[in-house]
């Protein structure tokens, strides 16, 4: 069972599991600026120019695809093709705008392009969209989250020499398959010692939300049936500030739950299983 007080338990949750190169991954931004680069490079011939048709159509002569990149000076990418509408209430391409000079000539002029580039307020379009790759990468923060947590737990593991598997499939055991039914689960890390399997699930949660009560539910739902499977235990390994507004839930959980650590907790178990 959990070897610490839940309110011990609750006090040791931190506050965020963030590191500094958590906030932009800069080598992606990078690998999608190369793509890109020369394209920019092209369309800064755009910037202060008095006749902008006659500059567009220069850069046309000379390489049409070019025009395949500016719709990343609205912030939107290459390849995706975004759907705007006309005064007259059509619904048209963004990309299909980049086929044709008077598409070119269109989406600069609609979209205000045309006034800050011939104003100069844009000095570099390399630079320009350097940032906006950056405030574009601040959208997939959600999902580095939840990598975060898990490469602490795998950093955890092997400090303590723990051989560890990822992202298993719970029909890898067909008498587990049995005991969970139509549920089918992918566990995030499964560890195996001679005595037991345990199957574990990470998380953080940095907010709360109502979300975190049916995260308690369920996850004891699943320990409860795992539990029943001679040779196999459920781990549940979780933290953040979040919980202290499920907090009532989340005590049901563990003291229902035999396994429930946090990132400070977590080092007691391992020390367990590798004495």
């Amino acid at each position: 069972m959990n070897n610490i007080p839940f309110a011990t338990f609750l006090e040791q949750l931190q506050e965020t599991n963030q590191p500094l190169d958590f906030f932009c991954d800069f080598e992606k931004i990078n690998r999608n600026m190369e793509d890109i680069k020369l394209d920019l490079c092209m369309l800064n011939s755009l910037i202060g120019c008095t006749d902008m048709r006659r500059a567009v159509e220069t850069i046309w002569r000379r390489d049409r695809a070019t025009f395949a990149s500016l719709p990343m000076l609205l912030a939107l990418r290459p390849g995706e093709n975004k759907k705007y509408m006309e005064a007259d209430g059509t619904c048209k391409s963004v990309r299909e705008l980049t086929q044709s000079v008077d598409g070119v000539m269109h989406l600069l002029r609609e979209s205000g392009l045309q006034q800050v580039l011939q104003e100069q307020k844009i000095k570099d379009t390399v630079d320009y969209v350097f940032g906006i790759e950056t405030g574009l990468d601040t959208n997939a923060r959600k999902n580095r989250s939840g990598h975060i947590m898990e490469q602490r737990v795998a950093q955890l593991l092997r400090e303590y020499g723990i051989t560890f598997e990822t992202e298993v499939y719970s029909r890898t055991w067909p008498v587990l398959s049995e005991a969970l039914g139509t549920d089918e689960k992918r566990f995030d890390f499964v560890i195996r010692t001679p005595g037991c399997t345990y199957l574990a699930e990470v998380n953080f949660y940095s907010s709360g939300g109502s979300k975190l009560n049916e995260v308690a539910r369920a996850y004891t739902e699943l320990s409860q049936r795992i539990n029943e499977v001679a040779g196999f235990t459920f781990l549940w390994i979780t933290d953040g500030k979040g919980w202290l507004s499920a907090r009532n839930k989340l005590q049901e959980a563990y003291a229902a739950i035999p396994l429930v650590y946090n990132l400070t907790s977590i080092r007691d178990f391992l020390s367990s299983i590798t004495a």
